[in-house]
């Protein structure tokens, strides 16, 4: 299966999302990167990718950025943003408000603001809009209390893939929600399960199979179908 031609990863300073731009370019692919500070710019440039900066706490930002997409034409965009918050927040010890604001901005009201102008630029190539979520966004699936606020946002955003799915069905836009493992990266640890080029490999050929892998779906790395 061919690379896609024009690539968007929203979210690409480091860790999946950046592993995800260098896989993409050196398929061949236009890839374009979002990054929230400069720290990573030149090391995207070096890749050979075009690098913007969206900050998704700053509203006037995420506004700008929802209407320069609609004149954009992408084959494959991803939705890789994203924050942990306090790993021990549970329904006895809530997270405070200015963390609960900052993990909801990013993993939900982001994802929210972003589907329409994402889904409009996909339209034209029946390209395909990807959330990197999580498995412990599965309601069905949830065995432990802890995590309570990131648990809870990815819920969230699984959610905003499913109602994009149904949105953009008419358009012919594909749209998967992905949990990519648990990673060995700053987010995930270094006690992780497995390290990002085996995500990135799992989950590119996930993306890259449309028949196998259709819209609406939650399925991670491995293919796995995952309950929502």
């Amino acid at each position: 299966m061919s690379a896609p031609a024009r690539v968007l990863v929203i979210g690409a300073s480091r860790g999946l999302g950046l592993g995800l731009v260098e896989h993409y370019r050196a398929a061949g692919a236009a890839v374009t990167a979002t990054v929230r500070d400069g720290a990573a710019v030149a090391r995207l440039e070096a890749l050979g990718a075009t690098v913007r900066t969206l900050d998704l706490l700053d509203e006037a930002v995420l506004s700008e950025a929802t209407q320069q997409l609609s004149g954009e034409r992408f084959n494959l965009a991803i939705f890789n943003a994203g924050v942990t918050g306090s790993r021990t927040a549970n329904l006895s010890e809530p997270a405070d408000r200015g963390q609960f604001d900052r993990v909801m901005h990013t993993n939900v009201h982001a994802a929210l603001a972003l589907a329409a102008p994402l889904i409009e630029a996909l339209a034209a190539e029946r390209g395909t809009l990807v959330y990197l979520t999580s498995r412990m966004g599965s309601i069905g699936g949830v065995t432990a209390p802890g995590s309570a606020l990131y648990r809870v946002s990815k819920a969230a955003e699984n959610m905003v893939a499913r109602l994009a799915h149904l949105q953009a069905a008419s358009s012919g836009v594909r749209v998967l929600a992905m949990h990519p493992g648990w990673v060995r990266t700053d987010m995930g640890g270094q006690a992780a399960d497995i390290d990002i080029a085996t995500s990135v490999s799992g989950m590119t050929r996930v993306i890259a199979d449309a028949k196998a892998y259709p819209s609406g779906g939650f399925f991670d790395y491995r293919g796995e179908a995952i309950g929502w």
